[in-house]
């Protein structure tokens, strides 16, 4: 009975700091993408060459790697039936979010190889933009269902990421439909970003 409870408890315990991670790498790894993401738009400015390993592409690598880390780890707990309710959920969407970027980033890469340097409007981007949303508001429940740990403490910065994020992709949603008249003044801003409109 005794051995049963410790398994019990270290199970608990494992599951715990599982979740703790998830949380972490969830928020953090969008906003290191959308800040590699900025980096790379000031490379476009500047008309450095556009390859697939530069530095600022390596960082929004890094990113999604963090949140691709996330859902693996959200996967072990949805499909041990560890977590259940809100809980769950937001790890679903981050395991949703986690796949949206990494089908995008292969498809960014196909991008620039077909196209050559894109904007910030492309059918690349929009979704790889999805997925960061679906991340953040996964981490935001999940921090939500910790805020008796210590990580409540990161859920304001989470919740302002997720406001980012969500007001960056409805910005590039109306650059699709008004393109005509917000691109101009933005055009040298993104470089490009509304050619391929």
């Amino acid at each position: 009975m005794n051995l049963i409870q410790k398994l019990s408890n270290s199970t608990l315990a494992k599951s715990s700091t599982l979740v703790s991670l998830v949380s972490i790498l969830s928020v953090i790894g969008p906003v290191i993408v959308v800040s590699a993401g900025f980096w790379d738009a000031i490379s476009h400015l500047q008309k450095e060459p556009e390859f697939f390993w530069s530095p600022s592409h390596i960082v929004v690598y890094t990113g999604v790697s963090m949140t691709s880390c996330a859902a693996i780890m959200g996967c072990l707990l949805v499909f041990r039936k560890l977590v259940h309710g809100s809980l769950k959920t937001g790890i679903k969407l981050v395991i949703i979010g986690s796949i949206l970027q990494i089908a995008s980033g292969f498809g960014d890469s196909l991008s620039h190889d077909v196209f050559g340097i894109d904007g910030l409007i492309s059918w690349s981007h929009q979704p790889l933009e999805f997925g960061l949303v679906l991340a953040s508001l996964g981490g935001i429940l999940i921090l939500k269902n910790r805020e008796h740990t210590k990580l409540k403490a990161f859920l304001p910065f989470s919740i302002m990421s997720f406001l980012f994020f969500t007001t960056w992709l409805l910005f590039n949603i109306v650059l699709i439909f008004g393109h005509t008249i917000q691109c101009i003044p933005i055009y040298e801003m993104f470089s490009s970003g509304c050619s391929i409109l």
